[in-house]
C-alpha cells in the first residue's frame, strides 16, 4: 500500500506471440514472479498487432527477438507505435529488448546484400548483418546497480550490432562474441533502456539484473523501496556453475 492505494506496476509485453524467440517470455515472467514473491502486485498487459497503446502508462516494457520473418509481419504496425513508444523511452520507461527487439531500436539493420532497412530510430545504434552467425553461451563482467558483478546467457545471431553517442554497452566480454564479435562489448543501455543479444533467457538466469529493473520501474513511479532480501541461493549457485564452466573452456 502507498498512501492508501495499492502498489500495482504494470508490466508491458510488446507483440507476446511473434516476439518470443528461445523462451524470451521467461524475462517477462522473472520479473512478475520476483515482485510477486515481495508482494508488489503486477498487471501484464500483452500489446498485439493492431491495438493501440499509450506506453507511458507502463512501469516496465518487454520486447522479445523474433526471426526476419516475424520482423517483417510487424514493421508496418510497430511504425504506428512509434511517436508514443519514443516519448515513453525518452520519459525513462523501463525496458529489456533482447536481439531482435534491441535491433529495432536502432536506426537501421544493413542486409548482406547491403539494403538498409530503417529502424525505430531511438537510439543511436545500427546493425549490419554477418556473413556467419554468432553463436554460444556468455560471459559479461559489468556493473548492476553500480556494483560489479557478471552475467550469463546464449547468444545466437547474425547482425552486428555498434554504439553510437550517448549509449553505453550493457558489459565486456569474457567469453563468447558479444554485440559485434569485434569491440569487446556486449548490449547497450541508454536511459532505462537496457538491451542484449543474450538469450537464455536474460533474466531468470541474472536475478540481479531483474531486482535492478524492478527498483527502477519502482522508482520511475516515486517509491524509492527497498527490495525485500530473497533467498538466492539457487539463482547465485547456477550462475556460478556457468561462470566457472566458461572460465575452464
Amino acid at each position: 500500500m502507498r498512501d492508501g492505494k495499492e502498489l500495482v506496476l504494470h508490466v508491458c509485453h510488446l507483440y507476446p506471440d511473434l516476439l518470443n524467440l528461445y523462451g524470451d517470455r521467461g524475462n517477462v515472467l522473472a520479473f512478475i514472479k520476483r515482485c510477486q514473491w515481495r508482494n508488489i502486485n503486477v498487471c501484464l498487459h500483452r500489446v498485439e498487432l493492431g491495438q493501440s497503446v499509450d506506453f507511458k502508462q507502463f512501469d516496465f516494457l518487454f520486447i522479445g527477438g523474433g526471426s526476419d520473418r516475424e520482423q517483417h509481419i510487424l514493421a508496418q504496425d510497430l511504425a504506428k507505435k512509434v511517436s508514443s513508444l519514443a516519448a515513453a523511452l525518452e520519459e525513462g520507461l523501463v525496458t529489456l529488448a533482447i536481439c531482435g527487439g534491441y535491433q529495432l531500436l536502432g536506426k537501421y539493420y544493413q542486409t548482406a546484400q547491403g539494403e538498409k532497412i530503417p529502424g525505430l530510430g531511438i537510439m543511436d545504434i545500427y546493425t549490419v548483418a554477418g556473413e556467419e552467425r554468432l553463436i554460444g553461451n556468455v560471459l559479461l563482467e559489468c556493473l548492476v546497480d553500480g556494483v560489479p558483478g557478471q552475467l550469463v546467457g546464449f547468444e545466437n545471431h547474425a547482425g552486428r550490432t555498434f554504439l553510437g553517442e550517448g549509449v553505453q554497452p550493457l558489459g565486456r566480454v569474457s567469453e563468447g562474441y558479444g554485440n559485434n564479435g569485434q569491440d569487446g562489448y556486449e548490449g547497450a543501455v541508454w536511459r532505462n533502456v537496457y538491451c542484449s543479444y543474450l538469450h537464455g533467457p536474460l533474466l531468470p538466469k541474472n536475478y540481479k539484473l531483474t531486482d535492478h529493473l524492478i527498483s527502477l520501474a519502482l522508482a520511475r513511479r516515486g517509491v524509492n523501496l527497498e527490495l525485500t532480501p530473497l533467498d538466492n541461493s539457487l539463482e547465485e549457485a547456477a550462475v556460478q556453475v556457468m561462470v566457472q564452466r566458461l572460465l575452464k573452456k
